[in-house]
């Protein structure tokens, strides 16, 4: 077939008119290659026969001039044809070798969404596998070859080529540069990719399945629904297929269900055989529906075809995993699909640190079956979060494969699949510092069963180091600081004298705020913050050991957020020196400003002191109980030599807690609020997800909570004990019942 045959079937005359005036200089055109795939080199003139097309050699001492057409599978008529090369110049040399004589020029060789390759449907989706350069290629025989390498390449992805990991760094802290200028102008410029047809989302039947009248499907990435007969518009929902990584539909990104699309989501996930939900948003944020409840809180609900049945539901500090069973009508066939929502996105903005994510891609990722069909993704439009999680995703698995990301290339071709992918400028900077993140830190996390022989590396000194790795991996923690705008309330000089060493102070993002008093400036303010637990946001506040001047804050602290267990980590004094001041009362009633605290009990443990207090509201008469833990072994100077003793009385807290049934955090300080409380708190979730998942990543755990207040697990000895605490635990799960 030569290639007026192929658009004469196409039915395009304009093609066949523009394509003949631009061989009037050159010899008759001809196809040499039908592929179903892109391969990763393609060599012109190789003498082999593609799809019924032969590739023929190619005779010297001739100009060549190429151009690719692209058509869509089982739909001919959608095509696109690129513009011809340069003309090539094929020489002919002694020996009989050849070469191309241009072997600097840029050719399209391009990506994939479902098409037949003689190459691509519309020349802005090939984006994705970036661009395909000349090299020379020599041969020995008498023909000649010209070998294409990837990709196609448009102007602004020729500026924006793909970073290499290790110069990821520098490239971000340029993009930062004079305020994010640099930031701002490369966002602006990507290609909004809204130059493709949307028919079926504004069909009159369809526009009420639409949640933003903006944001619709493509039509020619859109995800096609089987239809139902006699039903107009069935076939349709407001979703379109998202490349991955080397993975052609890898994703399905679409908008919250809204109640009149329930079932056509769950047919979708059926038909599509997918098993795993990425939900990016909660379901109301700033009191506006942000996606309606498409599953059943508990037993079956029936959606058209659809019986979903809950049947597990996992709830964590920043995600929660349900696990449903699916059953199709007239079908006896059930499968398992699940469910993770991510609530740690703030309700406006992005979140500020990368690490909740990274966390949640690694569980979802573990957990996605390899031979499930695409994953579903959304968020309230389908676009924004949603492309975030996408970039993140498929960004991670070319760093592993390539060493190199391409945020720009793969969000530009994100955008010739669905519209406003990545909606904004701080979703488009995110990205880039999860994934520096990502880089930076690598992947901690190790199974339970191998903690042992991780250990023992971490312990060990790498071939030129003079250093273990346990100390690299602890000084890596420190890597990133802090902005003095972070620390805005603990800065004011109302509020300096409160804080009992100058350079530890909450962040003012995860402050504990108190009910301000009227006429008094800062008072508002304690050096404490809220820590997220395992399972629960804020499950801790970390504070310091009071000061004389902050005994009555404290007191006020713990009734304003209902916190009845109190964890204290030092003596009152140590090395000479005041760790904390005596904040209750020895023997009788004490007043502390509305708080009359009455000391009813003392029991003197092996290991710690439990003190019950009443404490009484003089405003309203309210009472409740609260109770101290002081551990009091931890040494003066180091860590104890085992972490046993602390195991146990972890235990004996987080038994406390949940015999009493409170809903309060729990409290905790040490001195300073960072050393040993960040010890207990980090143990109190490694230990517990130790339990539930059967991994420890010490690493990020910390990490996590230097998020939410500075310098947690302050000393290398301190993280060592954490690690021993966690391997002494292993052979004891029995510690604190669920």
């Amino acid at each position: 077939m030569d290639l007026d045959e192929l658009l004469g079937s196409n039915g395009d005359s304009g093609v066949r008119k523009r394509r003949r005036r631009q061989t009037q200089d050159f010899l008759r055109p001809y196809i040499a290659a039908k592929l179903e795939f892109l391969p990763e080199t393609f060599v012109l003139g190789d003498g082999k026969t593609y799809n019924s097309f032969y590739n023929k050699p190619l005779p010297g001492q001739q100009q060549y001039r190429t151009f690719i057409l692209a058509a869509l599978k089982d739909r001919d008529s959608m095509f696109t044809v690129s513009p011809y090369s340069d003309p090539m110049m094929v020489k002919l040399h002694s020996g009989m070798s050849h070469h191309v004589e241009d072997p600097e020029m840029l050719w399209v060789m391009g990506p994939v969404l479902a098409v037949v390759l003689i190459i691509i449907i519309v020349i802005t989706i090939l984006l994705f596998k970036r661009y395909y350069y000349f090299t020379e290629k020599y041969d020995q025989s008498s023909s000649t070859e010209i070998v294409f390498h990837p990709l196609f390449l448009p102007a602004g992805m020729r500026e924006h080529p793909p970073i290499s990991v290790c110069a990821l760094a520098d490239h971000i802290e340029r993009l930062k540069a004079n305020d994010g200028l640099h930031f701002s102008q490369e966002y602006e410029s990507i290609d909004p990719g809204q130059q493709f047809t949307w028919e079926n989302s504004n069909l009159e039947v369809n526009k009420p399945k639409n949640r933003y009248a903006n944001v619709i499907a493509y039509d020619h990435s859109r995800v096609v629904l089987i239809p139902t007969d006699g039903i107009p518009g069935s076939d349709y929902i407001n979703g379109n297929y998202i490349d991955g990584y080397r993975k052609q539909n890898a994703y399905m990104a679409t908008q919250g269900p809204l109640p009149e699309t329930f079932s056509d989501f769950w047919r979708m996930v059926w038909e599509q055989r997918a098993s795993t939900i990425i939900m990016m948003t909660r379901l109301e944020e700033k009191s506006r529906v942000k996606c309606d409840q498409y599953w059943p809180s508990r037993g079956t609900e029936t959606y058209g075809m659809i019986q979903v049945s809950m049947l597990d539901t996992v709830e964590l500090a920043t995600y929660s995993v349900r696990t449903f069973a699916l059953y199709k009508n007239g079908s006896s066939e059930k499968r398992e699909v699940r469910q993770f929502q991510f609530m740690a996105w703030p309700d406006h903005g992005v979140p500020e640190y990368p690490t909740p994510i990274l966390a949640f891609l690694r569980r979802v990722k573990a957990c996605n079956p390899p031979d499930a069909g695409p994953m579903v993704v959304h968020c309230s439009a389908g676009v924004g979060r949603t492309g975030c999680f996408i970039v993140i995703e498929a960004m991670l698995e070319r760093m592993k494969h390539e060493k190199s990301v391409d945020i720009y290339g793969h969000v530009t071709c994100m955008r010739s699949q669905r519209n406003y992918m990545v909606q904004t400028e701080d979703q488009y900077i995110f990205i880039h510092e999860a994934l520096l993140e990502a880089a930076t830190c690598g992947n901690t996390e190790v199974p339970a069963r191998s903690l042992y022989t991780h250990i023992q590396k971490l312990t060990q000194v790498s071939p030129g180091d003079t250093v273990t790795a346990m100390e690299l991996e602890f000084k890596k923690l420190a890597n990133s600081k802090a902005h003095t705008s972070r620390f805005i309330s603990a800065s004011l000089p109302c509020n300096k004298f409160k804080n009992r060493l100058v350079n530890i102070m909450p962040f003012e993002s995860s402050r504990v705020c108190l009910q301000p008093i009227r006429g008094v400036e800062g008072s508002d303010y304690i050096n404490a913050s809220f820590i997220d637990g395992y399972r629960q946001q804020k499950a801790y506040v970390a504070t310091q050991g009071p000061l004389s001047e902050t005994t009555e804050d404290f007191w006020r602290m713990l009734w304003e957020h209902n916190s009845t267990i109190v964890v204290m980590l030092t003596k009152l004094r140590e090395m000479g020196r005041e760790k904390c001041h005596q904040y209750w009362p020895a023997e009788r009633s004490a007043r502390y400003q509305y708080f009359v605290v009455d000391p009813m009990a003392e029991y003197n443990m092996p290991q710690y002191i439990l003190r019950e207090f009443k404490v009484t509201d003089a405003r309203d008469g309210q009472s409740r109980t609260i109770r101290q833990f002081q551990f009091t072994d931890w040494p003066e100077q180091g860590v104890p030599k085992t972490g046993e003793g602390f195991i146990d009385f972890i235990g004996q807290v987080h038994k406390t807690k949940e015999q009493f049934g409170q809903d309060g955090p729990i409290t905790v300080h040490c001195s300073a609020g960072v050393g040993r409380t960040g010890v207990f708190i980090t143990l109190s979730i490694v230990l517990e997800r130790m339990r539930y998942e059967g991994v420890v990543d010490m690493f990020q755990t910390i990490k996590t909570l230097r998020t939410q207040r500075p310098a947690m697990v302050q000393t290398e000895d301190q993280y060592q004990l954490c690690y021993r605490a966690a391997l002494e635990y292993l052979g004891s799960f029995d510690h604190y019942a669920t």
